[in-house]
């Protein structure tokens, strides 16, 4: 009774952890966004409601009535609807705190609030979070939809076998500051700020920063966010070591590239066809406007684009990355005629081709070269002067001795074995040199003895 006194709405520790968990990272989301990621199996139940609102309502009942409880205890607000009518949650100073202890993340690395967050429809923050969803495509428990009709089995059983997107949630942080002076946590006016940092080097995405567009703002003003990334980019820090590096390296890591190529971070354009302007035409000025920020230099030796000093930047729709996936061909690298898989997009295939050759002409180089100089090393072995045979290499080593100090091998000509013979033979024929000599000089003792025995009985019969 207490418990429910406490939570009025009759939420569980586990539903008001989804909602700090998903409102920790986007900042404002509808109750509808945070079940969308953190309880996926929801969107396959209530399948027997009639109409799609009813379906909504019962499948975002539990997380809206976590978020309530978490307003109750001052935690999480209000923050207005969308323009479809939905109500936007967004966390409270005290409710920040709670996620960042939940994400286990610093104060400082959990974001700003987004600007007219609940003000306006919230749609520039929808979009955010959107694209978020779409980027990494979470994927229903199977086991938590069982009994539901097969319909709705079938299509939970699509969506996991769906290529897969890219992260978790805590790959992504949101309103990210990216000072051109100042510091990280107080950011010079003129900063840039990131409406998505993702990082999830597991999926081949060390570091990203995505941009979201609603197809409202003129392309001139998205262009100079380019400027301001750059500047970003190119800022030097010390770092706790007290190397200087791009500031952006004391904060995330991310692979040198090889040689002398410097490229910075990419960034991904998501635009959402919401405003009058078309999507498509908005990529292609923003790409002739910021072309000095991406362009790259052809290299005719080795046949591929270098981006010394660029950005990466990529743009696609919010539809395309709904309907393809991070994996599919959603996605156009400025510059490029085609559209491409994002993990294509932000690099550099040529590249990567032509370095991989090049590594592969060095092995292959490397292991004539290790051929040859084991040939010769071969014809220069010697061999042994008994019975023919080539030494060892510990045997070869042995008679090879550069320190005079070092005691010299008897037999430096014979090979281990015959050396051994050679020196058992020299042992055996000292042992019997020293026989014969022993014998003889018994036996001239012998001579002596007996020649002094008949001198002396010559020499009795002399004095008689």
């Amino acid at each position: 009774m207490g418990k429910r006194k406490a939570n009025e709405a009759g939420s569980s520790n586990g539903l008001r952890g989804d909602v700090l968990y998903v409102l920790g990272v986007l900042k404002v989301a509808t109750a509808d966004e945070i079940q969308r990621l953190a309880a996926p199996h929801l969107t396959y139940r209530h399948t027997d409601k009639e109409t799609p609102a009813a379906r909504k309502e019962a499948r975002t009942a539990s997380h809206r009535g976590a978020v309530n409880d978490l307003r109750r205890h001052g935690l999480s607000v209000d923050g207005g609807r969308t323009r479809g009518g939905e109500e936007v949650r967004l966390l409270t100073a005290a409710g920040l705190a709670a996620a960042a202890i939940d994400l286990d993340r610093e104060p400082e690395e959990m974001g700003g609030m987004p600007k007219s967050a609940g003000r306006s429809g919230a749609s520039h923050p929808m979009t955010v979070n959107e694209t978020v969803i779409a980027l990494i495509r979470p994927k229903p428990d199977l086991d938590l939809v069982a009994g539901e009709p097969a319909e709705a089995q079938a299509a939970a059983r699509a969506a996991i076998e769906a290529p897969d997107g890219i992260g978790t949630l805590t790959s992504y942080a949101t309103e990210v500051a990216l000072p051109v002076k100042g510091t990280w946590k107080n950011p010079a006016i003129g900063s840039a700020r990131a409406d998505v940092v993702l990082i999830a080097p597991e999926a081949g995405v060390p570091l990203l920063f995505i941009e979201a567009d609603n197809s409202t703002e003129e392309a001139v003003l998205i262009a100079r966010k380019f400027d301001k990334y750059m500047r970003f980019f190119q800022r030097k820090e010390k770092d706790t070591d007290g190397i200087e590096k791009s500031m952006w390296r004391t904060r995330w890591s991310a692979p040198q590239v090889q040689g002398r190529e410097r490229v910075h971070p990419p960034v991904l354009l998501v635009f959402h066809q919401v405003g009058k302007r078309s999507a498509k035409s908005q990529m292609g000025h923003v790409a002739d406007l910021t072309r000095p920020h991406w362009q790259g230099r052809w290299d005719r030796e080795d046949g591929f684009h270098s981006y010394d000093g660029r950005i990466p930047i990529v743009a696609t729709t919010l539809e395309l990355l709904r309907e393809h996936g991070p994996a599919g061909p959603a996605f156009w690298r400025f510059g490029r005629d085609h559209r491409e898989p994002l993990l294509d997009a932000i690099g550099n295939p040529r590249r990567d081709t032509a370095l991989a050759r090049r590594r592969r002409a060095a092995r292959d180089h490397q292991q004539r070269r290790e051929a040859r100089e084991a040939a010769e090393r071969e014809a220069r072995r010697p061999v042994c002067a008994d019975c023919g045979n080539t030494f060892s290499d510990d045997r070869w080593t042995a008679v090879d001795l550069r320190d005079w100090g070092q005691p010299r091998e008897s037999h430096p000509h014979l090979c281990e074995d015959c050396q051994s013979r050679a020196v058992v033979a020299r042992r055996q024929a000292e042992a019997d040199e020293r026989e014969r000599q022993e014998q003889e000089h018994l036996r001239q003792e012998a001579e002596e003895q007996a020649a002094a025995q008949k001198a002396g009985g010559w020499l009795g019969r002399f004095r008689t």
